[in-house]
Parts: C-alpha cells; sequence; structure tokens
C-alpha cells in the first residue's frame, strides 16, 4: 500500500480543519506579563541605588576646611538631618575640587555640590566653636533650614514591592503547575496527561521499512494510517474510520516497534505514553488524565493516541474488588471507555493500543466501537525471522560466511528483539576476540550466550559431580534420540553455563500449534531421561534434575487441568486467565484429588517409560556419557558416529527449510560436517490461542 504523504489532512464533522500540519499559520509573539514584573524590579533597584541628595558626599571635617578657605557660599539644612553645600563662584570656577570636574552639573551655584548627614544639634555647636575661632568666614556663610514632604517615593516603592511580591507569587504558582503544559512531576500538574507529542517537529526516524517478519500485521496498520491521509477513499463507499486497534502479542514481537513506525509515517500528530502514566495515588487522577490526554487530541485531530501495556488500566472491572472500596484503577478505566466511545466522542482521534495480555482486558474495552481491530502480532516464522536478520545485520560486518536463512532456521521460537539481541551478542564476541568481521561461530556462540547463559569454563566441579552431570545429559539425549515423538538433540553439553546449569541438552523441535498426547508424552520422557539415568547408573538421585521435573509438572497439570488430556477427569478445562475464579478453585475437593492422582499417574508412567529405554540402551548411554567426560560438547554428527542414525526417517523443520534451498552448498549434511549448536526456546512450545505465558508448555531445552 502506497501512502501519499502530501495528501492534506480531513477535515473534521463539523466542517472545521484541525490538526494541518503542512500549512500551520504564522503564530503573533505573546506578550509576557513577567517583563512587567521586571520593569517594576529595575525601578525600585534604581531608587534604592540613585540618592535623592545631589552632589558629592562628604562630612563635617570637609566642611570646616572649605569654611577657612572662604569657599563656602551657603549651607542648608534639610529636615534637620542632611547638611547640603554650596560653593562660591570663584572657587568653582578655579576647579579647587577636582573631583566636580567629572559632573558638569556640580559647577552651579544653584545647586548643593557637597552633603554629609549629621545631627542638627551637634552640626549648630560645631559650627559655634569655628565662628568663635573665623568669624569672618562663618559670618559670610548663609545658613538656613528647609523641610521637604517626598510622599510619591516611598508610595510608589510600597505599590512596586506588592506588585512585585504578587508577580513571584504567579510566577511560582504557574510553575508549579507546569504552566498549563501538564509538566511532569509538579504538585499541580498531577491530573495533566504524560503524553508525548510527536509531530512534524519531532519526527520518528523508524517507517515501516524497518519493521519485518509482521506482513499481515503491517498491512492492517497502514491502512489506519492511509484512512487518516486519504479519508474520502473509504467513506465514498460508506465506511467508517476505526476508532481504535489492539495490538496483541507475546513480549519482544514488535507491538511498539509497529507503534513507532505509525508515528514516523503518519502525516497527523502522535500522542504516546503508556498505561502505566494513568495511574496515581491519588484518587481520580487517573480519569482526570484521560480526559486531559483526549482534550489535546481532539484540539489536534485528526491525531492518533499509541497506550503501551494498557493492561496497567484495562483489566476486566470487579475482580478482587475490596467491598465498599473504591478503586482507582476502574475509575480510569471508565473513563477511558467514556471518550473513546461515548456522547462526547471525536471521529477525529484514533486509538492505538499495546498488550500482551488481552486476555485479562476489559470485554467493553475490546467490542466493537471502542476497539474495533485486534492485530495479532505473533512471533514469527521462519521467513519472518530470516527477514528481521536481515534488518539487523545491515548495520553488521559480516563475513561472506554467515547466512540470515541458516541463522533464521536455527532460531525457533526467537521474537523479534531476542533477535536483535542475537545480532548484537555476535558483534560484541567477535570484537572481543579482534576479529575484521563477525563470523557464523561468532553468532553460534551468540545464540548459546542469549540461552543458556555465559559460559564458565573455570567454574570448578569435582570430578564425581562432572561425572552425574555427563550421566544425567547422556540420558537426555538416549532418551530424545530413540523416541518417536521427541525433539531430535543437536548438541549436548556439561560446560557450566548461567547461573545455576552444570550441564544443558539442545533441540530443535518442528514449528507447530497443535501437540497431540503422544508428543507430549515423548517429551516429558525426554525430560526425566536425566533423572532415571541418575537412578540406573548410581543407584540415587541427586537434585540436578530440579528444572525438569518443574517442567514435567506443569505439563502434566496442564494435560490434565486445561488439556482434558486425562480419561478420569474428562474433557473438561479450569483455565482461568482472566482471574474470575480469583483464589477459589473451580472444582470441588474430590476433584482435586482425582487430579493430583493423575498427574502423579502421567508423570510415574513417563518416569517408568524412559527408565526401561535406558536400561536397554544402558551402553549407548554409558558411551555418550564417557565421550562427554572427554569432549564435554557433543553435537549429533557425533551422536550418529558414536550410537548410529536416529532409528526414525523424520526431518526437522531445519533440514526441511535448509533442503528446500536451490543453492545444493546450503544443505546440511550432518554426515561429513558438523552442524552449528543449535539451541531453541520455550517459546517455540505453546498454544498461543488458549495458554497464556505463564502456562506454557515447558521447554525442549534441559538446564541442570
Amino acid at each position: 500500500m502506497e501512502l501519499n504523504k502530501n495528501e492534506n489532512p480531513t477535515n473534521n464533522e463539523n466542517g472545521k480543519r484541525k490538526g494541518d500540519l503542512g500549512q500551520k499559520k504564522p503564530t503573533q509573539p505573546k506578550f509576557n506579563a513577567y517583563w512587567i514584573f521586571a520593569l517594576l524590579l529595575i525601578v525600585i533597584l534604581l531608587f534604592q541605588a540613585v540618592p535623592n541628595n545631589t552632589g558629592v558626599q562628604s562630612s563635617w571635617e570637609d566642611l570646616k576646611k572649605m569654611i577657612e578657605a572662604k569657599d563656602v557660599k551657603k549651607v542648608q539644612i534639610v529636615n534637620d538631618r542632611v547638611v547640603k553645600v554650596y560653593l562660591t563662584k570663584e572657587a568653582l570656577e578655579n576647579s579647587k575640587y577636582e573631583n566636580l570636574k567629572k559632573s558638569n552639573s556640580f559647577l552651579s551655584t544653584d545647586v548643593p555640590q557637597f552633603y554629609f548627614e549629621t545631627n542638627v544639634d551637634y552640626f549648630q555647636t560645631q559650627l559655634e566653636n569655628l565662628r568663635k575661632e573665623y568669624p569672618e568666614e562663618v559670618n559670610a556663610i548663609t545658613v538656613d533650614f528647609k523641610t521637604e514632604h517626598d510622599f510619591i517615593g516611598p508610595i510608589l516603592q510600597w505599590i512596586i514591592m506588592i506588585a512585585l511580591f504578587i508577580g513571584l507569587w504567579m510566577f511560582i504558582m504557574r510553575r508549579m503547575s507546569g504552566g498549563g503544559a501538564g509538566g511532569p512531576g509538579q504538585i499541580f500538574s498531577i491530573g495533566k496527561s504524560r503524553a508525548q507529542l510527536f509531530d512534524k517537529n519531532t519526527k520518528v526516524n523508524i517507517t515501516f521499512k524497518d519493521v519485518a517478519g509482521l506482513d499481515e500485521a503491517k498491512v492492517e496498520v497502514m491502512e489506519i494510517v492511509d484512512f487518516l491521509k486519504n479519508p474520502k477513499k473509504y467513506t465514498n463507499l460508506g465506511g467508517k474510520i476505526p476508532k481504535g486497534a489492539l495490538l496483541v502479542g507475546p513480549p519482544g514481537t514488535g507491538k511498539t516497534l509497529m507503534a513507532k513506525a505509525v508515528a514516523g509515517e503518519a502525516g497527523v500528530p502522535f500522542f504516546s505514553l503508556s498505561g502505566s502514566d494513568f495511574v496515581e495515588m491519588f484518587v481520580g487522577v487517573g480519569a482526570s488524565r484521560v480526559r486531559d490526554l483526549f482534550k489535546q487530541a481532539k484540539e489536534k485531530a485528526p491525531c492518533i493516541i499509541f497506550i503501551d501495556e494498557i493492561d496497567a488500566i484495562g483489566r476486566a472491572r470487579g475482580k478482587n474488588l475490596v467491598s465498599g472500596g473504591n478503586d482507582e484503577r476502574e475509575n480510569t478505566l471508565n473513563q477511558l471507555l467514556t471518550e473513546m466511545d461515548g456522547f462526547g466522542t471525536d471521529s477525529g482521534v484514533i486509538i492505538l493500543a499495546a498488550t500482551n495480555r488481552p486476555d485479562i482486558l476489559d470485554s467493553a474495552l475490546l467490542r466493537p466501537g471502542r476497539f474495533d481491530r485486534q492485530i495479532s502480532i505473533d512471533k514469527p516464522d521462519l521467513v519472518g525471522r530470516e527477514q528481521i536478520f536481515k534488518v539487523h545485520l545491515k548495520p553488521v560486518k559480516l563475513a561472506d560466511d554467515v547466512d540470515p536463512k541458516k541463522l533464521a532456521a536455527q532460531t525457533p521460537g526467537f521474537a523479534g528483539a531476542e533477535i536483535a539481541n542475537v545480532c548484537n551478542e555476535a558483534a560484541l564476541i567477535a570484537a572481543r576476540k579482534n576479529k575484521p568481521a563477525v563470523e557464523m561461530q561468532d553468532f553460534q556462540d551468540a545464540i548459546d550466550r542469549v540461552i543458556g547463559g555465559l559460559e564458565k569454563k573455570n567454574k570448578l566441579i569435582s570430578p564425581e559431580e562432572k561425572r552425574i552431570v555427563a550421566y544425567h545429559e547422556a540420558g537426555h539425549a538416549v532418551a530424545g534420540w530413540f523416541l518417536e515423538h521427541a525433539d531430535p538433540l543437536v548438541k549436548v553439553s556439561i560446560v557450566p553455563r548461567g547461573i545455576a546449569a552444570l550441564g544443558y541438552a539442545q533441540y530443535l523441535p518442528k514449528e507447530q500449534f497443535l501437540y497431540r498426547t503422544n508428543q507430549l508424552l515423548d517429551t516429558m520422557c525426554m525430560a526425566l531421561g536425566g533423572r532415571a539415568s541418575e537412578d540406573i547408573f548410581f543407584g540415587e538421585i541427586s537434585t540436578g534434575a530440579q528444572n525438569d521435573l518443574e517442567r514435567v509438572t506443569k505439563m502434566a497439570y496442564n494435560m490434565v487441568t486445561i488439556y482434558g488430556m486425562s480419561e478420569k477427569v474428562g474433557q473438561v478445562s479450569f483455565y482461568d486467565p482472566t482471574g474470575e475464579y480469583g483464589y477459589q478453585k473451580p472444582y470441588s475437593e474430590k476433584t482435586s484429588e482425582m487430579i493430583d492422582e493423575e498427574v502423579r499417574k502421567i508423570i510415574d508412567h513417563a518416569y517408568q517409560t524412559v527408565k526401561k529405554l535406558i536400561l536397554e540402551k544402558k551402553n549407548e548411554t554409558i558411551i555418550l556419557a564417557e565421550e562427554l567426560l572427554k569432549k564435554e560438547i557433543l553435537f549429533q554428527s557425533d551422536l550418529e558416529k558414536l550410537i548410529g542414525k536416529r532409528p526414525f526417517d523424520t526431518k526437522t523443520t531445519y533440514e526441511s527449510y535448509m533442503e528446500g534451498d536451490s543453492n545444493e552448498n546450503d544443505k546440511v549434511n550432518n554426515e561429513t560436517t558438523q552442524p552449528e549448536p543449535q539451541i531453541i526456546t520455550d517459546t517455540n512450545s505453546d498454544n498461543s490461542e488458549t495458554v497464556s505465558n505463564e502456562e506454557r508448555l515447558p521447554t525442549e531445552e534441559d538446564q541442570q
């Protein structure tokens, strides 16, 4: 779909143009009232800096010397406090006083040239004493008294001080309220929206070209953008603009990236915020922020609002609510529902939201008219992973042996974020080894690093523990090798990784969405192969099977309580993703005991089955364990040499995908070459239609 970026924004229902980003009228500079307060502050400072007295400040001793020199014409005493001295014309003409040359205004006999403050009684006493000594000089001086009343100055200063106080108070209040724009962290802006606005001034560099492996979802989202740019194309046929679209998918699949691409492609304002931005400890804040957000959005309509992790405020109402209490989150959700489809809605605002828990959202939020579309963004398949690898490999300096197709085939269940992490880790590993380019082996090490953790070759393990780990992993390998419906092993290692993993086995499963009962049972047998091997060869068990037991127990309970795979319990499912049952079980105590019995029965059957298998393949297990103690790492080709080929002629997804390539050099040939380490994650083995993230089928990777 080609988007016309030159198309003018649409008009709203009232015929008024809004959000025209292409032709925005120049705004006149606004008058700021704070300039008035700044001017008043300057005036009051001038009042303080410039004294009312003119002339040069002096003292009684200076006046005495001037009187002796017959330079004084008149002395004026103002308000019984200030003495002003007027010099004679001869003294001024002779420029006897150098300090008066700086200002010609002091050279006039009509203005005082000197002044000083003193007590009037003290001044008169000193003047009389001086008269006795210099009667002629003192008698030639005119002495008068003057009273000056200055009411305007003090009053004006008081007015200015009050105005400055009011201005300072207004400035502080506006700062605390965020200036009306919702400043984060300010107490008076707590009800303001915290959405980040992207428009023509703050463009996003990510476009739909940067989104790979999500072709179907991309078409859906691009249509929404195209609707805002070319509304007549759809409205001419009677269509209406969708009010909202919900991006649904596991973590790391690219929901937020898709929203960033929309922000980069759309020619309309784009508001972005998280669901947690509405949450606050104060009552009514969430609803207030919703109102403020939609108020800003309607002013800039047509526009798009993106709410990431909407499950923070969109959970189903009425769950676990304290009786008589007030749920602030529900008030926020109610306001959001009203804004999205109420009496005051605006068709020019489209809501995009993202979540990885759609099963817990309120049904009123998901109905048509609010979120008209639910766009699924799943984990990419083989072709999608190859496209994502090509995007993330562009900035990486690659060696000639790096093949995105091989990397995609070797990373089943990887999301886009995990693929990006693998590419980055491979570049760091190559740089650490001072390589000129990133090689295929670096990517293999990066895959192991991302999934298994950091390799710890220097970790001190006693020979007895190492032997137990070797036979434990050999039990897993033999079980997966000789069980028909188990995933074939491609790598087994006893090198410690991560925090507590002393050994691990890697498998490459088929990419599928439905699992049959025999597949689940064989998977459980393979997981219990390590515990069975310890029991057979050492006559006792260790704590190394903790991770295996956790996965097997969870899988068995899912089979009985979710998938209805128990004949005794029946075709029932107690799956409760929304928490409707709360802390109460949806079945009786008798049924609970029956479930526990069935789970133990399934696990015990799997354990006895794999134990019998390892007893039959005891020699093969010993061969693999002893070889592991020597080499520490064994690949699929090593297993074929040691215990023969797998007795089941079934190709893995990796083999089928690679052999479908027209290039014969890219085919997998385990007989002549050692395959690269292949790894699997738990995210590939889940039924995304019915199982939540917490209740997925267990991983094929075994970390002891």
